[in-house]
């Protein structure tokens, strides 16, 4: 009996022994993939490209004084076709231009401060052109000044610094190609620090596109555009 007790006891033992030896190991193995699975980099990745504008919106707009709206709309209506003309020289379609009516004002109507006026009525005109040759314009509006001669003198205040407004309309021809840019310079970003910290890369964990900004290259510039994404990669490494 007693032989047959400690034969049991010593089969519990080895039990025993076996379940501590797979936890260690089990353990083991968690704390080893848990500190593999910590280890990671997160890096942005740049893209940029300057291109030029493919469209262009020009408002050319002229105002009006009068006493007398109907002298007054025969007027605008000589100086609508003589811009049309304008345009049309330098080779504009009737596609690309557009004539809007005319906003007459009363300034006797407004008048709150008994303001002595020569002329009572007040009209603004423009003319809106939008083209996708965006050189051709913008030599057009160099010759603003034969306008001059003809009698019809050209006005911005209304507008402010953007009465001429220029787009880019092609980011999805180009924007694969941006993104697998940011993508490759990740990555670079990556493999330097993996380098400098003894470490290798051993994929990627997450990836997130940033948005595409398209913005004026500077001030004087706003036919030439700036487009840009950043994406931000995460690796693991090892």
């Amino acid at each position: 009996m007693k032989v047959l007790k400690d034969y049991q006891l010593l089969l519990a033992a080895i039990a025993v022994a076996l379940g501590l030896c797979y936890l260690g190991c089990s353990l083991g193995s968690s704390i080893e993939r848990f500190k593999t699975l910590d280890r990671h980099i997160t890096v942005k990745g740049l893209s940029e490209r300057e291109v030029p504008a493919n469209k262009v919106t020009w408002p050319l707009m002229y105002k009006e004084l009068g006493n007398d709206p109907s002298a007054m709309y025969e007027l605008i209506e000589q100086k609508n076709k003589k811009l049309v003309a304008f345009l049309k020289t330098a080779g504009i379609t009737d596609n690309e231009i557009s004539v809007n009516p005319p906003t007459i004002r009363d300034r006797q109507a407004d008048n709150y401060g008994n303001e002595i006026m020569n002329y009572r009525y007040k009209a603004s005109c423009v003319i809106t052109v939008t083209s996708t040759n965006v050189d051709k314009v913008r030599q057009l509006m160099n010759r603003q000044s034969e306008l001059m001669k003809q009698g019809i003198a050209l006005v911005s205040e209304e507008y402010g610094d953007q009465s001429i407004s220029y787009e880019y309309t092609g980011l999805n021809d180009i924007k694969r190609e941006m993104v697998e840019e940011a993508m490759k310079n990740a990555k670079a970003t990556a493999e330097q620090f993996a380098a400098d910290a003894n470490s290798t890369l051993a994929g990627v964990i997450t990836a997130q596109q940033g948005q595409f900004s398209i913005e004026d290259r500077d001030a004087n510039t706003p036919y030439i555009k700036k487009i840009r994404v950043v994406n931000t990669v995460e690796y693991a490494i090892k």
